[in-house]
């Protein structure tokens, strides 16, 4: 073998040897992981321990403490500093609580959203201020088939029949846009499963002047509800709202009767 051939075989050997022990000392001396650990300011704020629905009494073993960013604390948010004895206060039967609204599992509970039991009804604690809540007759033709449930929105349609000299003539006028249903029957709030609500009564939520209206309504006449689609429930047309134009053409005994929206 010539001198040059040799000396490149043992410049690749030296090479070869230094990479082997280069990797044996990375092996035995592993690179040391650092941990730096970062505390932030923490507090326990109250949430639900599992989902709670809607009229659901609340007591201690509905709720539980959790840590909460100090800095994401919310001021309506109860805090352990300063509720401390609330779980015992829950255990008595005066000073449970009852859901407002549904709460998901591990949501703060605060004032809004719940309301002691002995203050009033369920129905009492999820009615806004200043509404009402008032109650009329439905049936499965009125009521779309019993298809409607607990917080959808419909239209109050009134339905009166007056004799005419050709008749009897039917007169349809919608006296509420946007309406709440509070209830159906006794249902508050649809169950898992729930298709039909049964009851011959719809509870709605309406301005104190609106539930004089219907009132004076169901004294003469029908009321019907028209389940409005869950796009359109954030239009403008609210719960106080009826318009003009409104017309319902209805044909009985063979005489064409008009129908007009409320001025």
């Amino acid at each position: 073998m010539k001198r040059a051939q040799l000396l490149g075989v043992a410049i690749a050997g030296v090479c070869g040897l230094g990479a082997f022990f280069g990797v044996m000392s990375l092996v035995r001396n592993p690179t040391k992981v650092v941990r730096e650990e970062v505390t932030t300011n923490t507090t326990q704020v109250l949430v639900a321990r599992t989902d709670i629905g809607l009229g659901q009494t609340i007591g201690p073993e509905s709720v539980t403490w959790i840590e909460w960013p100090q800095n994401a604390v919310n001021t309506a948010y109860i805090q352990r500093n300063t509720h401390p004895d609330i779980l015992k206060e829950l255990g008595k039967p005066e000073r449970k609580l009852v859901a407002r609204m549904p709460l998901l599992a591990r949501e703060p509970l605060t004032p809004l959203k719940v309301v002691i039991a002995g203050e009033g009804g369920v129905l009492a604690a999820i009615l806004p201020a200043g509404m009402r809540a008032i109650s009329t007759r439905i049936k499965e033709e009125t009521g779309v088939g019993r298809l409607i449930l607990p917080n959808d929105r419909v239209d109050v349609i009134h339905t009166r029949t007056s004799r005419g000299r050709t008749g009897d003539q039917v007169n349809s006028e919608t006296l509420f846009h946007n309406v709440r249903v509070l209830a159906i029957g006794q249902l508050i709030e649809a169950k898992d499963g729930k298709k039909l609500a049964e009851g011959n009564t719809a509870t709605l939520e309406l301005t104190p002047a609106q539930a004089q209206r219907l009132a004076e309504a169901n004294s003469g006449g029908e009321i019907s509800l028209s389940l409005r689609s869950i796009a359109d429930m954030e239009t403008k047309d609210g719960p106080t709202a009826a318009r003009r134009g409104d017309t319902i053409r209805i044909i009985k005994y063979g005489v064409k009767s008009g129908a007009y929206g409320v001025n």
